[in-house]
């Protein structure tokens, strides 16, 4: 009878560890972020010939990640970009500017056995909303909205028991379909790398 009760025993109190640990270290980390996006431009096609491309942006973004158990969370980043369109064709044709608000959630996995470096990887989906396109020189330039693949890596370094510094980068596979003039059609594999460093707040 006895081992049973100190196995029951023992298990409970580990279950008291494990869930003192979690409510010590905070089932909540918000960050602020500088990210730099880099639309990787791989790949397009328009219907006059020529390759659609977009440049890159850095901008400040905010993210929050949510534990679900110390190794298991779920991440939602928000920012907003603006990126510089082109149609390389010999030489580029500008096709102005546009915004894009990719909101993008990753289920991830947090490698707690290396002291203060906490890694972690991640894979997800985005939605990529484009907005406020400015076209001088052309009647319409539209930007579909489309959802695509996040694949994530990242590490925190533990400063104080609230305090993490950061670094995270992200390849998200997205695209979308152009329309110029409604009569001049692209479409673009952006595919950007998102690269950021910054500082969080575990809670």
């Amino acid at each position: 009878m006895k081992t049973p009760a100190l196995a029951l025993a023992a298990a409970v109190a580990l279950t008291g560890i494990i869930s003192a640990a979690q409510a010590e270290d905070g089932n909540w980390l918000v960050r602020g972020r500088i990210i730099n996006v880099k639309p990787t431009n791989n790949g397009g096609e328009t219907s006059i010939g020529g390759k659609p491309k977009a440049g890159s942006d850095t901008v400040p973004e905010v993210d929050v990640t949510y534990f679900a158990t110390p190794n298991i969370g779920f991440e939602l980043i928000a920012a907003t970009t603006e990126h510089k369109t082109q149609v390389a064709r010999g030489t580029n044709a500008d096709l102005g500017t546009v915004k894009l608000l990719p909101p993008t959630l990753t289920a991830q996995y947090h490698f707690t056995n290396l002291d203060k470096f906490k890694p972690y990887v991640g894979a997800g989906l985005t939605y990529a909303h484009f907005y406020d396109a400015d076209h001088p020189g052309f009647g319409s330039v539209k930007y579909d909205d489309s959802v695509g693949v996040a694949l994530q890596a990242g590490v925190d370094y533990k400063l104080t028991d609230k305090i993490y510094l950061n670094a995270d980068v992200k390849q998200i596979f997205v695209g979308t379909d152009v329309t110029v003039n409604d009569t001049i059609t692209a479409k673009a594999n952006l595919n950007p790398i998102v690269a950021g460093i910054g500082v969080g707040y575990r809670f």
